[in-house]
């Protein structure tokens, strides 16, 4: 494990309800965030764990190159919605790996920040679904470029997410 700064969370609940918000908007945006602030600042309840390699820089690589073929993705025509039973699964499996290693990182339980953070992304799939849909039906704004915002929004956050960190 490579010498960093220490981690500075200290309230891990409101860190992983914030990556359970973004899981909900983009999937892969709270295991990218997790895993940029762990490999920035390693976290020593990591070391034997299964979630260690979330604090490695090649997997908050990877995740980062997993992130823009989502924000690519979204963008398609066939793309299902993000409240087709594989979103939904995918988004509270995002939210379940963030917050679990958050909590871990912290000396918490990785199950309850797993919990947390899948049941807060559960919610913000259906409610940033439901908003999108009805902002784009009282704006006539084409779908794309309401999606362009959210990602703006969910880049936007995740960076005062790490920053904070």
């Amino acid at each position: 494990m490579k010498t960093s700064t220490q981690l500075k969370i200290t309230k891990p609940f409101w860190q992983v309800l914030g990556l359970g918000i973004l899981a909900g908007m983009r999937t892969t945006s709270a295991p990218v965030i997790a895993c940029q602030i762990l490999s920035k600042h390693p976290s020593k309840h990591l070391a034997g764990s299964p979630l260690r390699f979330m604090q490695s820089p090649n997997a908050a690589l990877g995740m980062k190159l997993l992130a823009l073929g989502e924000v690519v993705g979204d963008k398609l025509p066939n793309t299902p919605n993000r409240i087709a039973v594989g979103g939904v699964v995918g988004r509270c499996l995002a939210g379940s790996l963030a917050g679990a290693s958050i909590y871990k990182a912290t000396g918490n339980n990785a199950l309850v920040g797993a919990l947390l953070g899948s049941a807060v992304a559960l919610g913000c799939t259906f409610g940033s679904y439901y908003l999108r849909r009805f902002v784009v039906a009282k704006t006539d704004i084409f779908d794309p470029y309401i999606g362009a915002i959210e990602d703006v929004v969910v880049a936007g956050a995740g960076a005062v997410l790490i920053i904070s960190a």
